[in-house]
C-alpha cells in the first residue's frame, strides 16, 4: 500500500497550494489526492496542481466531490449534480488520477416529508449514471461510508446494499478507518467488502464525534483495520484526511506527525510499499 496525504489539510492555512504539494512530497508521501471543485478551479489553477504534481513526483490517486444534491427531490437539481460530477470526472482524467470519491450526503427533513425509499433512488440512479461516464474514461467512483445518522451510506451495510442497487463495476468503495470506528463497525467485517474497496482514507477521532486527527491522538485501533484491509486484497493508497487543524500556523507540524504516525504503523505491519 502507498500513502498519501489529502490536499485539504493546507487548506485555511498558510501554505498555498503549489507549496502544500512539494511539502506533500518533502514530508514523504508516496501520493496526493486533490480537493478541488471543477466549476470553481479555473484552467489556471488546475494546471497548476498538474504540473506541480509531475514534477514533484506525487501521483494523484483520488479527487474529492461532495454532491449532496444527486438525491435531491428536484430533478432539475439532481441533473445539476450529475453534470457536475462528470466536471469532476473529466478533471479526474486531465490529472490521470484513478479514482472520484464521492460523497453522498444525507436523508432531509428526518426522512419524514420525503420518503427514504426514493432519496436512495434517486441516488441510485444518479451514480449509476456517473459509473457508465467513470467507465468512458476508465475511472472509478469511490463511495464514502459517512458515520453521521442521516447519511445515506452510514454503516457497511448501507454500503453493501447501495453497491448492489448501483451494479456498476465501476462503482465501488471508500472506506475511512475512523468512520468505521464511528460507525460501530470491526475490523473484522471489512473483508467483507473485498474486491469493493477502491480508496481508504486514514485519521482519527475520539470515538464518538468526527475528528480528522493525526494517527494516536485519538482512540482507534488501527492494527486491526489495516490487517483485514491486507485480508481483503486491498493494496492501493492510504490517504489521510486532515481537515481544520486547531493550529493551522503549526500545519506543517501537524501533517508530520500524521505522516510519522502512519508510516510507522504500515511499516511493523509490512504493508508500506
Amino acid at each position: 500500500m502507498r500513502l498519501g496525504l489529502i490536499n485539504s489539510a493546507w487548506a485555511g492555512t498558510h501554505v498555498g497550494t503549489a507549496e502544500g504539494i512539494r511539502k506533500t512530497k518533502e514530508i514523504g508521501f508516496d501520493t496526493i489526492d486533490i480537493f478541488a471543485d471543477p466549476l470553481d478551479a479555473d484552467a489556471r489553477e488546475r494546471r497548476l496542481i498538474r504540473d506541480t504534481c509531475r514534477e514533484a513526483g506525487l501521483p494523484i490517486v483520488s479527487v474529492c466531490c461532495v454532491a449532496c444534491g444527486l438525491p435531491d427531490f428536484s430533478a432539475s437539481v439532481r441533473r445539476f449534480h450529475v453534470d457536475r460530477c462528470k466536471a469532476y470526472l473529466d478533471m479526474v482524467y486531465d490529472f490521470e488520477a484513478r479514482n472520484l470519491l464521492l460523497v453522498l450526503g444525507e436523508y432531509i427533513w428526518q426522512q419524514e416529508v420525503i420518503a427514504p425509499r426514493d432519496q436512495w433512488r434517486w441516488a441510485v440512479e444518479g451514480v449509476r449514471a456517473l459509473g457508465e461516464h467513470a467507465r468512458s474514461l476508465d475511472l472509478e467512483i469511490a463511495l464514502e461510508l459517512e458515520p453521521f445518522r442521516l447519511s445515506l451510506i452510514n454503516n457497511l451495510e448501507s454500503m453493501e446494499r447501495f453497491l448492489d442497487d448501483v451494479d456498476h463495476p465501476s462503482v465501488r468503495a471508500n472506506l475511512d478507518v475512523s468512520h468505521l470506528a464511528l460507525a460501530g463497525t470491526p475490523a473484522s467485517d471489512v473483508p467483507r467488502l473485498k474486491g469493493r474497496i477502491a480508496h481508504v482514507h486514514f485519521s482519527d477521532c475520539d470515538g464518538k464525534v468526527h475528528g480528522d486527527l493525526p494517527p494516536g491522538r485519538g482512540v482507534v485501533d488501527f492494527i486491526p483495520y489495516l490487517s483485514a484491509l491486507k485480508d481483503a486484497g486491498y493494496g492501493g493508497a492510504v490517504s489521510i484526511e486532515l481537515e481544520y487543524s486547531p493550529e493551522p500556523d503549526r500545519i506543517v507540524e501537524w501533517v508530520t506527525e500524521a505522516y510519522s504516525a502512519t508510516d510507522r504503523l504500515m511499516r511493523g505491519l509490512g504493508i508500506r510499499g
